[in-house]
C-alpha cells in the first residue's frame, strides 16, 4: 500500500546534519528530516503504523522522535490511539514561509507571473528545480480556475511537468540521468512520459523551440507551457501557463508560448539587473 520513502543526498545538496569531525551524518538529525519530508509529501495524516512502513525507522525510535516534535509544534497529532493521525505543524509553515521571504527573486517574478496572467487569461506559476523535483514558490489564478494540483509550496517530479523539463533541457543527457530516481518515472496520470527515451526526445524538442508543453502529464484536463528564468546557468527557475485542455488548440499554444518566453526573459533581465543571482 505504502512505498518505502528513501532520503538521499546528490552532490550539491544540503547536509542533514554531521557527526563529530563530519565524518557522516547524525541519524537523529537526518531521521527527522526524513518523517517531515514524509508527512509533507502525503496528502493526509498518517498513523505511527504507515510511518513506520514508509520511513522502515524502530518502533520505539519513530515514535519518540515524533513526540518531540509534537511538543516542538513542528508536527501536530489527532487522537485516535493507534489510529493517532500525524501532519505537519504551524512552525513547518513558518520556516517555509521565511525561505519564500528572504527569496530576493521572488517579488520581481510574482510581479512578471500577475503580468503573464493579464496577458493570456490563463493560470501562472512560477517554481525552482529542487533535485528531481520542481517547487512551486507562485502562483497566479486565472478567474475561470479549473482546480490544479500545483501551489505554492508543492513539490511535483520534473519529468511530469513543463516547468521541470524546460529546466532539464539545460542539462545535458548525463546530468539529467544523473538527476533523475533510477527507480522507473513516477507515472501521476495515464499519460505522464514515463519512459527515459521518450523524455530525452520531449527535452530535445523543448531545446529547438524554446519552451516546453506537456499536455495532461500531471494533471487531466490541463495542458502546460513553460520557459526558463535565465538569470542562472544552468536555469534553475521557470515560469509557465496551465491551459484548459478544450482551449488549447496550436494557435492559442502559440499564442501562450510566446507570451511565456517573452515574460520569462524579461524577468530574468530583470532579476541580472539587480545583481540577483
Amino acid at each position: 500500500m505504502f512505498r518505502r520513502f528513501s532520503l538521499t543526498r546528490r552532490e550539491g545538496d544540503a547536509v542533514t546534519g554531521t557527526s563529530e569531525a563530519g565524518r557522516g551524518p547524525v541519524k537523529s538529525a537526518e531521521r527527522t528530516v526524513q518523517i517531515m519530508e514524509v508527512l509533507a509529501a502525503s496528502p493526509e495524516r498518517l498513523t505511527l503504523g504507515q510511518l513506520q512502513e514508509l520511513t522502515g525507522y524502530p518502533r520505539s525510535s519513530l515514535y519518540a522522535l515524533l513526540r518531540t516534535l509534537v511538543a516542538l509544534k513542528w508536527i501536530e497529532v489527532e487522537e485516535g490511539g493507534e489510529a493517532a493521525g500525524f501532519g505537519i505543524g504551524p512552525r513547518a509553515l513558518l520556516c517555509g514561509t521565511a525561505y519564500l521571504d528572504r527569496d530576493p527573486a521572488l517579488p520581481h517574478a510574482v510581479r512578471r507571473i500577475e503580468q503573464l496572467r493579464a496577458d493570456v487569461g490563463y493560470t501562472t506559476h512560477y517554481a525552482r528545480l529542487d533535485g528531481s523535483n520542481v517547487i512551486y514558490l507562485a502562483t497566479r489564478e486565472a478567474t475561470d480556475s479549473r482546480r490544479l494540483t500545483s501551489r505554492v509550496g508543492r513539490r511535483l517530479p520534473a519529468h511530469a511537468t513543463a516547468l521541470g523539463k524546460a529546466l532539464l533541457s539545460e542539462l545535458t543527457a548525463r546530468e539529467v540521468d544523473a538527476l533523475l530516481p533510477e527507480q522507473p518515472l513516477e507515472a501521476l496520470t495515464p499519460h505522464t512520459v514515463t519512459r527515459r527515451p521518450a523524455l530525452r526526445e520531449e527535452l530535445e524538442q523543448t531545446r529547438t523551440r524554446g519552451w516546453a508543453l506537456e499536455s495532461e502529464q500531471n494533471t487531466p484536463g490541463l495542458c502546460c507551457v513553460a520557459a526558463t528564468v535565465s538569470y542562472r546557468i544552468p536555469a534553475t527557475d521557470a515560469i509557465s501557463c496551465s491551459i484548459p485542455l478544450d482551449h488549447a488548440t496550436d494557435q492559442e499554444i502559440e499564442r501562450v508560448a510566446e507570451a511565456v518566453t517573452r515574460h520569462a526573459a524579461a524577468l530574468a533581465g530583470t532579476l541580472r539587473r539587480n545583481g540577483i543571482r
